[in-house]
């Protein structure tokens, strides 16, 4: 019996999501699904839920659920992490409220930012617990990490443990669709090519029979600028440097040093960036899940269409060496972007197959969007520099070297701010000297 461990199993929606689409891949009849997480009434209720479901799809899966990260991951050929260090409070309500009082302000904070960067500090000893329990079990297991910050958690699998790791984010799949469809725009039959880091790839070409469609989004995204609307970041970058990005408005108004600034509160308004988006989001889910959980938890005929994430895609194609093509974050080894670190995480087109996961070559990126990468890369490379030798000095660099929070503050209150984030986060923290 082969077997997937879904780690931060607690996630219930998203766990439904990637192991209900593994149920409905004939590859995978007579898997052992494994659930994992620190919280039991979570734990308990993914697992009845995906009972419910495989009674209903008829599926000869076995389902199991422990407690036990070890135990949960001994014999695993796919691994698959979805976990959230500190959760909604103490940890992202902190990330955000401290900022606050120095004047920086964030709307989503998982990614870089100061926000991204702690919750980068939290998360990675855990990672690290992961491999090493995973070097001991399951030492040849394919680790599929959803978990954000994404480059920096893949990265630190990918460079200090011996695990293989890939890094899967909803953006990829989600960017030509959404673009067209914001845009009134037929996607039939379009081409397209998308590289550079998460939360930050480029949509380099798009095209429908050799016509370069990328004309008329930039026409059409100029008129639709004349209003408000949700994406109005995106398509002021893509004016300024020339391609759209692949992650949100949201999230993108912090990336970068020109949208969130105290000096000028009118950009807020004018490209109706939602301040403190994440912690609504969060106070919105808590508030929704009991009415779900019934439906979810308890519905004994719960159903299910496959979703678009890429993890059962993935795990199908190694097992049925069927080729996939789909958007992975991978150790930029070799250059495969070449004008990007060797030692960053890179957002590119992968193929799996019977001989797992390989990467494909993009050569350069425009040089303006490798530059805006680059100053997010910065930030993450000295958060892995903090997070593994435990000096404090290269978290206030990380901080330093964010562009958003650079933009807003002095360099000692950049110091100020990080040592009132560290005392805060108190245990959920290591010791840094």
């Amino acid at each position: 019996m082969s077997k997937i461990t879904f780690l931060g199993a607690g996630s219930t929606v998203f766990a439904k999501n990637i192991l209900g689409d593994c149920m409905l891949v004939p590859a995978l009849e007579g898997f052992e699904f494994a659930l994992h997480d620190i919280d039991e009434t979570r734990l308990a209720d993914s697992e009845n839920m995906l009972n419910n479901l495989k009674e209903t799809l008829q599926k000869n899966i076995k389902i199991t659920a422990s407690l036990n990260r070890k135990e949960a991951l001994k014999g695993a050929k796919y691994v698959i992490n979805a976990i959230q260090v500190g959760g909604y409070e103490p940890s992202t309500v902190i990330d955000f409220e401290i900022p606050k009082k120095y004047g920086l302000r964030q709307t989503i904070a998982d990614t870089v930012g100061i926000g991204g960067v702690f919750r980068n500090l939290r998360t990675i000893p855990v990672m690290l617990d992961f491999a090493k329990d995973m070097e001991e079990v399951c030492p040849d297991a394919l680790f599929l990490n959803y978990t954000n910050p994404m480059a920096v958690l893949t990265g630190v699998m990918s460079r200090f443990t011996s695990i293989k790791t890939v890094g899967l984010c909803h953006s990829v799949q989600a960017c030509v669709p959404d673009l067209f469809k914001s845009l009134d725009m037929d996607r039939t039959d379009v081409n397209y090519k998308i590289a550079g880091i998460n939360h930050m790839a480029w949509l380099l070409e798009v095209q429908r029979n050799g016509e370069d469609l990328y004309p008329e989004i930039k026409r059409r995204a100029r008129e639709k600028q004349k209003t408000k609307h949700y994406d109005m970041v995106r398509f002021e970058l893509m004016d300024k440097f020339g391609y759209y990005i692949t992650e949100s408005s949201e999230h993108n108004a912090e990336y970068h040093p020109y949208f969130i600034k105290s000096n000028y509160p009118e950009l807020i308004e004018r490209f109706n960036i939602p301040l403190d988006e994440y912690p609504r989001r969060c106070v919105e889910q808590i508030k929704n899940w009991e009415e779900m959980r019934g439906d979810l938890v308890e519905n004994k005929n719960l159903s299910h269409v496959r979703s678009s994430e890429y993890g059962s895609r993935i795990i199908e194609a190694i097992e049925t060496d069927v080729p996939f093509t789909f958007g992975g974050n991978v150790l930029n080894k070799g250059g495969l972007i070449s004008n990007l670190p060797e030692n960053a995480i890179v957002e590119l087109k992968c193929l799996a197959d019977g001989n797992g996961i390989t990467p494909t070559y993009v050569g350069n990126l425009p040089e303006q969007c490798a530059a805006l990468n680059r100053t997010n890369i910065n930030t993450q490379l000295l958060t892995i520099e903090a997070a593994i030798t435990r000096k404090k000095e290269y978290i206030y660099q990380a901080a330093m070297l964010d562009p958003h929070t650079a933009a807003e503050l002095s360099m000692d209150d950049i110091i100020a701010l990080c040592d009132d984030l560290i005392e805060a986060h108190g245990d959920w923290l290591p010791d840094y000297r």
